[in-house]
């Protein structure tokens, strides 16, 4: 399939995935196992990466402040940059790594071995059953583990700031909190509810498309996160574009 023939086959996929939201049966075992999946067993990296990122932006961003006496604001700093931009971006990269990776290894597994062909046999849309809960599980997920991110990287950032730098821990609650507003927050989750439903209709997507074998369950893993990641990345600066516009004005 040249790249032409796959966006089109992507938007057909997507509509779909979307004309199956709608549909009944409901498969509710289906959609808590994937919020458990993606959600719950990826809590310790999403701890683990945001609080490194916060404890290293922190050392950044107060060394440089230090030449302008203005340690004391590295906090807010901190707090919006994770709020907006680090932890969604942060937060869907670990994500395509762990699950994305792994949706698409499932579905092209299933491809290849021919057991999508025995559900379509026994007139199961593929689309409403295998699909469809992993992307409104990766729509709850994505926000709730990107608010996480924020909390995570912010306290991250207050241990260096404080007890590296020795700040003055009221004085730095007190600028951060004043700074920092919910719209800030508010920008950081809808990034990260369109990132969930990119990254996982994606790698859907490539799984379900995997041939040849072996090899091909690879090559879909491989494309589905390439793919995903240069969207995400793509739609984080058209998001950015549209709320600067429309909300921040």
């Amino acid at each position: 399939m040249n790249k032409l023939d796959n966006v089109g086959r992507y938007f057909a996929f997507l509509a779909k995935v979307i004309g199956c939201a709608f549909k009944r049966p409901f498969y509710f075992k289906q959609y808590l196992s994937e919020v458990e999946h993606l959600g719950v067993n990826s809590l310790f990296i999403i701890f683990l990466s945001a609080g490194t990122m916060g404890m290293i932006f922190a050392l950044q961003i107060v060394t440089i402040l230090s030449d302008f006496q203005a340690e004391i604001g590295a906090g807010a700093m901190v707090a919006v940059a994770m709020s907006r931009e680090i932890a969604p971006v942060i937060t869907t990269l670990m994500l395509i790594a762990k699950n994305g990776s792994a949706m698409a290894a499932e579905l092209g597994t299933m491809k290849v071995t021919e057991q999508i062909d025995a559900l379509e046999a026994m007139s199961i849309t593929v689309e409403h059953y295998l699909v469809l809960p992993k992307v409104a599980a990766s729509l709850i997920v994505f926000p709730m583990l990107t608010m996480l991110a924020n909390i995570v990287g912010s306290i991250g950032a207050y241990i260096v700031s404080i007890y590296s730098f020795g700040i003055e821990s009221g004085g730095y609650l007190d600028y951060l909190f004043d700074f920092l507003s919910p719209r800030d927050i508010f920008m950081g989750l809808i990034k990260a509810f369109f990132m969930g439903f990119i990254v996982s209709t994606i790698c859907c997507f490539y799984g379900l498309n995997a041939s040849q074998g072996a090899k091909g369950v690879g090559d879909s893993a491989t494309k589905a996160v390439v793919a995903s990641s240069v969207a995400i990345l793509i739609a984080d600066y058209l998001l950015t574009t549209v709320i600067l516009r429309f909300i921040y004005i």
